[in-house]
């Protein structure tokens, strides 16, 4: 799009904690929708999520800081963490594209959430706004209809953060799962059960 100085893709999420799937989704959509920067947005309420005993922010935001400290496109924007209440989207870009009227936003999110778009707040608005990218892995079952979202092929790689904290929690190794860095803070720091 003329006129803009930066594509930048936001990578929302409680990041608890941040995963080497996390990365690897964000350097695919950086790479297929041609963006110049991935920002990561760790949520301080998200609203669709109930989980009870959210790592406390400032744990999870040192994580997502170590994890993407050696990719110059990957930087941490910490706009949610600084607001009270529910993590929602429409707010937070509407937010981003007053501070940087230069940049034109994506928001990347998981295949399995592009059905749903049309129920997020305010979603009228926020296609208006910006665009969304829908990670697609293979064999995924997401309607591709929404001319609102740009699609970029990701690989099989089943991880999550439940499983970083269920095998942390057990004793189990997470080595490759997490960036080296990562496994270090939460070990230091007794996260998710593990021994400091």
């Amino acid at each position: 799009m003329e006129g803009y100085t930066k594509h930048v893709g936001i990578m929302g999420g409680t990041f608890d904690p941040i995963h080497c799937g996390h990365l690897l989704a964000a350097e695919q959509a950086r790479e297929q929708a041609k963006l110049d920067e991935v920002w990561f947005l760790p949520t301080h309420i998200p609203p669709h999520k109930s989980r009870h005993g959210l790592t406390p922010a400032h744990h999870r935001l040192r994580m997502v800081e170590l994890a993407v400290a050696d990719h110059p496109a990957f930087h941490v924007c910490d706009e949610e963490l600084r607001r009270e209440g529910p993590s929602y989207t429409y707010d937070t870009m509407r937010l981003l594209t007053q501070k940087f009227p230069t940049h034109h936003f994506s928001f990347i999110i998981g295949g399995d959430m592009v059905n749903t778009l049309p129920e997020w707040n305010h979603y009228e608005e926020l296609v208006r706004m910006i665009r969304f990218i829908g990670l697609a892995r293979p064999g995924s079952r997401m309607k591709r209809e929404n001319e609102s979202v740009t699609y970029v092929e990701m690989p099989v790689w089943d991880i999550s953060s439940t499983l970083i904290r269920n095998r942390v929690g057990a004793g189990k190794s997470i080595r490759y799962l997490v960036p080296d860095a990562v496994a270090r803070y939460i070990k230091e720091n007794g996260l998710y059960g593990s021994v400091e």
